[in-house]
């Protein structure tokens, strides 16, 4: 055992003397490191229909927000309007409350940065090596008209920055265009919260348009998976995901994007 030893040592030690071998084993860690994703959330806190309290569904926040701030990520949170960011008070019912969830619900320095939000304006896109939209009903009423949101969005894309979005995050879409012009959505593979989980959420009342049909009109190439099961696809920079349960899916799409 001892020779064994000896020759894996001679061997290393041989390894190492060729330049940036002994960094290779670490590089893949280190791809994220120092990476900024800025996690754009709504400032919207009652839907403009029937005047429900809504916003961000926390699970949608939480579950990439942890997975990738465990990968290195450095993590910035902007609202259009800035300070607090409201959360839609369902998402922490027992019933949808998830490990990640909990851990936020503990976890004093997250709940100080979603309450103490940047005001979008004050952000510099350049900044940023990608964008995360968490989802809810909120996104829905505030993000799709939102000119800085937009640019964010069309800006990234067309430099090949990742642009992320999950569940009714991809309403932020909807008014974007492509470097050519046309929906951003035009031809590419999309998914977002389907009509069939509004309808069996009893929620079509509270958005102003159902998403996924939205998507489809502007020429999207919609994909979804079953109903409230994790389902996720990257085209390009542009990645998206279905459900709450999809969120951790796309935050893991987001990572491999920024680890090429």
């Amino acid at each position: 055992m001892k020779n064994i030893a000896k020759i894996v040592l001679a061997a290393w030690i041989l390894l190492s003397a060729i330049p940036g071998y002994a960094q290779q084993s670490t590089i893949k860690k280190s791809k994220m490191k120092h990476k900024k994703i800025l996690f754009v959330l709504s400032s919207a806190n009652k839907t403009g229909t029937t005047g429900e309290v809504t916003g961000t569904w926390i699970e949608e926040f939480s579950s990439p927000y942890y997975y990738l701030l465990a990968k290195g990520a450095d993590i910035t949170i902007a609202t259009p309007a800035g300070g607090a960011a409201p959360v839609d008070p369902k998402s922490q019912q027992p019933a949808y409350v998830t490990e990640s969830v909990k851990k936020f619900n503990s976890d004093k320095a997250a709940r100080q940065q979603l309450n103490n939000t940047r005001k979008l304006a004050d952000i510099n896109p350049a900044d940023y090596d990608a964008v995360f939209y968490p989802g809810g009903h909120g996104p829905t009423w505030d993000l799709p008209q939102n000119e800085i949101s937009i640019s964010i969005i069309e800006s990234f894309y067309a430099q090949g920055k990742p642009v992320a979005l999950v569940c009714h995050g991809p309403a932020a879409l909807v008014n974007t265009k492509a470097p050519n012009g046309e929906p951003l959505v035009k031809g590419k593979k999309v998914s977002a919260f389907t009509n069939s989980e509004e309808q069996a959420g009893q929620t079509t009342a509270f958005v102003p348009f159902p998403l996924e049909d939205r998507l489809k009109e502007l020429g999207a190439l919609y994909q979804r998976g079953a109903d409230w099961q994790p389902f996720a696809v990257a085209d390009g920079a542009l990645i998206t995901g279905q459900n709450p349960a999809s969120a951790t899916e796309v935050a893991e799409l987001l990572y491999q994007a920024l680890s090429k």
